[in-house]
């Protein structure tokens, strides 16, 4: 993932993913917390059309889909990808990869055991290697391949531009054992999480020396040890082509090559169809086009009833032909152009959908989890109790259902922060903040001082009247400079202001006040200046109002539509949108929900971008009268300003899924009293120019799963720490919410070498974030893969990582005519 917008020398301290917010939390207590014990619900199971080698054949090409082309193929660089992970996974050592149930796995191809041998005086872990395992180069893996990427990040030298370093600083010695197939690694202090070290394991021709790991390994790799070797990269083709590796001593790879495509996800349909790739991640809309194109082959080539054209009528049609081959010949022209556009339009679509026959949708649940991020950094949600009380709004399983129902996939909340259902140790923790409940979020945000008439009130430090409406009429001149000075400071003043709303128009009544003193006693004189006041608020409102809806910037909750349904819009897949755990090295990052906007001058947060489908009331056509002020709708306030919350989405097409969510979100708080102005920015920045930042209230945005949440959970709820210039160093705590219990939580945690122990510790640190509310699971991400019907052994992996040299075509036949097909 990208680490775009982290200080620098945070970047190098952390293996995954967030960050928080200073103070500590009022938190309920957490005895007996959970909703549940040890949970014994089953995750999804993989998609992958699962076959015996011996019916896999031998030979061909496959085409893989990927976002784009690899910034680097150095996995421990800040913007390393899910493009890098996929393509290193398949060229380099990986000791412990995940299995199927999210558990790291010992790898047979490359140790013949790896286990703690020693504990006291300090943990050593013995790696007893496979002998056959050597470099593309013929060189054996071993000692001094551990050792070289060990030094390079450890930190201690800043020469190497390395990302990440976690449990890596912990490690004293690195030393050979027996022989030379064993290593002995001795840690300076207990670590857990062991098995997450050395991979991808690179050879110590890279990481040897700084210049390799920082510029060599970015644009090739030419000593590879897995069952493909880097053949070539092309830019202008946008590849990157894998072959065989003749000196690979595990099962032989049966594909020749593999060549990894970029392909945008708005391209991805029309790529399957042309036979470009074999695999590729889609949304929803491209899933259903295969359901429909494999539904229709018995059609008998009758016209399809869907795509262009589908919706047009009998009586229609009936006047378009007579348009056509009517008198009016403008009209007639007309007519045909556009008859011979969409006939065009059919014969195109009907063709894609004949290609799109030969492919299968796999689907399963994406080993990461969508979150609700509440920035508790300052406004409104830096009160723990209007964070509950947003959490306490949302009917999580409604949203589960909108996203996962639609696509057959199990529509269950994610009860866990640090674990996903089917792995090991997951148990929902969300009883340590409670369940829905909209008469508990109202009581919650009632204690926090937010009521309906709160907006229409004052600020507590601020007195009923003017100056001016205090002196006698023939001070008026005098007050009237006094007034305009006061207001001339006062406009300085508030642009760093919470309050310059109250400010300017208290001020308004001072001036208007004083050009009325001569000819108005001073009672009647602030009356009439108080109405003034009054109503020019009111106008400033409504201009605002109708600003924002010039700038594409929308409010919910001022359109008196309390229940009103957000749209059932299906989700995405394919924009994957996941902030990657450093483990797997922004592996994920392409997909991380980068969603943009900048603030505005005067603090309003500009939307970029309108799209149909909010949630009902959420946009108005320029020209729409401005909605009545919040305080006669029942919106809540405090001290003369509404509770309204920033919530940021991103605008692009594979984003649909979380605008979906956020319309409902929107719909659930409006309930509450909570309005929500809601912006849509483009995804390439999003994550750099909102999230990171903290320039949001509320935003989407996921996590992926780990094996390891003691060392990869720890950066993204940790608490933030105060820097030398006044800022947070928040490390990926996004939310800017945590405490010192937390953290000491996951210390204690990654410095237990007993599992079940660790496991404990980690869901009473569980519970805690959940008390804390910054950061709210809703459901694991959907996985949707196309993958020609031929091929074996791929698809929707699930938590497991591919076995590349298992993929390939179910029979010989198969194997050759899609490869055939593609060059």
């Amino acid at each position: 993932m990208s680490h775009v917008g982290v200080p620098r020398g945070t970047v190098r301290k952390r293996r995954s993913l967030a960050l928080l917010t200073a103070g500590v939390l009022t938190i309920p207590v957490l005895a007996g917390c959970s909703s549940g014990d040890e949970e014994t619900a089953r995750g999804v199971p993989q998609d992958i059309a699962p076959a015996a080698r011996e019916t896999v054949a031998d030979g061909s090409t496959v085409n893989w889909a990927v976002d784009a082309l690899p910034a680097t193929f150095n996995a421990f660089q800040a913007d390393a990808d899910s493009a890098t992970t996929r393509i290193t996974g398949a060229l380099l050592p990986t000791l412990f990869p995940m299995d199927r149930t999210g558990q790291p796995k010992l790898n047979p191809d490359y140790l013949e055991s790896a286990k703690v041998i020693e504990r006291e005086p300090k943990q050593v872990v013995l790696y007893k290697l496979n002998q056959q395992a050597v470099w593309s180069d013929g060189r054996e893996i071993g000692a001094p391949d551990f050792v070289a990427q060990w030094r390079a990040l450890r930190g201690k030298d800043s020469a190497f531009w390395t990302a990440r370093n976690a449990g890596y600083e912990r490690i004293e010695k690195i030393e050979r054992g027996a022989d030379d197939l064993q290593v002995r690694v001795t840690f300076s202090k207990p670590y857990a999480d062991w098995r997450a070290l050395f991979s991808p394991l690179y050879p110590k021709e890279i990481t040897g020396s700084p210049d390799a790991f920082n510029d060599g390994a970015r644009t090739t790799l030419k000593n590879t040890a897995g069952p493909f070797v880097l053949r070539s990269v092309s830019k202008s083709k946008g590849t990157v082509t894998l072959a065989r590796n003749p000196r690979w001593w595990g099962d032989r790879a049966k594909l020749d090559t593999l060549v990894f495509r970029a392909v945008a996800a708005k391209d991805r349909t029309q790529a399957l169809a042309d036979g470009t790739v074999d695999v590729a991640d889609i949304d929803a809309a491209t899933a259903d086009r295969i359901t429909l194109a494999r539904r229709d082959r018995g059609n008998n080539g009758q016209p399809l009833n869907h795509g262009p054209g589908s919706e047009i009528t009998p009586a229609q049609a009936l006047r378009s032909w007579a348009q056509a081959h009517g008198s009016d010949e403008d009209a007639a022209e007309i007519a045909q152009a556009a008859r011979e556009k969409n006939r065009k339009a059919v014969v195109a679509y009907a063709a894609e959908q004949k290609a799109l026959r030969d492919f299968a949708v796999r689907k399963s649940l994406e080993p990461a989890y969508t979150q609700l991020a509440l920035n508790g950094e300052s406004g409104p949600l830096a009160d723990d109790r209007v964070r509950r009380a947003v959490a306490r709004a949302l009917d999580r399983e409604e949203l589960a259902r909108t996203v996962l129902g639609p696509l057959g996939l199990p529509a269950k909340p994610l009860g866990s922060h640090l674990a996903l259902a089917g792995q090991p140790g997951y148990k929902d923790g969300s009883g340590a903040l409670g369940e829905q409940n909209t008469k508990e979020a109202q009581a919650l945000l009632a204690d926090a001082g937010w009521t309906r008439g709160g907006a229409a009130e004052p600020p507590k430090d601020t007195k009923a009247g003017s100056e001016a409406e205090k002196k006698d009429g023939k001070d008026g001149k005098d007050a009237g400079a006094d007034a305009e000075k006061k207001t001339t400071d006062d406009a300085e003043a508030d642009k760093d202001s919470e309050g310059e709303t109250d400010k300017d128009s208290t001020d308004e009544a001072d001036k208007d006040s004083t050009d009325k003193a001569d000819k108005d006693s001073a009672d009647n004189e602030a009356a009439a200046e108080r109405k003034k006041a009054d109503q020019a608020s009111a106008d400033r409102d409504s201009e605002d109002s109708a600003a924002s809806r010039d700038e594409g910037l929308y409010i919910v909750g001022d359109d008196n539509k309390p229940g009103a349904p957000a749209p059932a819009t299906v989700g995405s897949a394919s924009a994957v949108h996941v902030l990657a755990p450093a483990r797997t090295a922004a592996v994920q990052g392409t997909a991380l929900l980068r969603q943009a906007g900048l603030l505005g001058e005067d603090g309003a947060v500009a939307a970029t971008d309108k799209q149909p489908g909010g949630a009902a009331g959420a946009y108005a056509p320029v020209g729409t009268a401005a909605p009545a002020p919040a305080a006669a709708k029942g919106q809540l306030g405090k001290d003369g300003k509404t509770l309204t919350l920033r919530f940021v989405l991103p605008s692009g097409p594979g984003s649909q899924s979380l605008r979906s969510v956020g319309d409902k979100i929107a719909v659930m708080l409006e309930k509450i009293g909570i309005g929500t102005e809601i912006t849509k920015v483009p995804d390439e920045s999003y994550f750099k120019d909102h999230i990171a930042s903290g320039a949001y209230d509320l935003a989407l945005y996921s996590w992926p799963a780990t094996a390891y949440p003691a060392t990869d959970g720890r950066p993204i709820y940790a608490k933030p720490e105060p820097a030398t210039d006044g800022s947070l160093l928040v490390e990926q705590n996004y939310t800017r919410v945590g405490t010192d219990h937390i953290d000491q939580l996951f210390d204690k945690a990654a410095a237990e070498l007993d599992e079940k122990a660790a496991r404990e510790l980690m869901k009473q640190a569980d519970a805690r974030i959940w008390a804390a509310a910054g950061s709210i699971p809703l459901f694991q991400r959907p996985q949707l893969v196309a993958v020609d019907k031929k091929l074996a052994n791929v698809g929707a992996f699930g938590f497991a990582a591919p076995r590349y040299q298992d993929i390939g075509f179910k029979n010989r036949q198969a194997a050759g005519s899609p490869a055939d097909r593609k060059k």
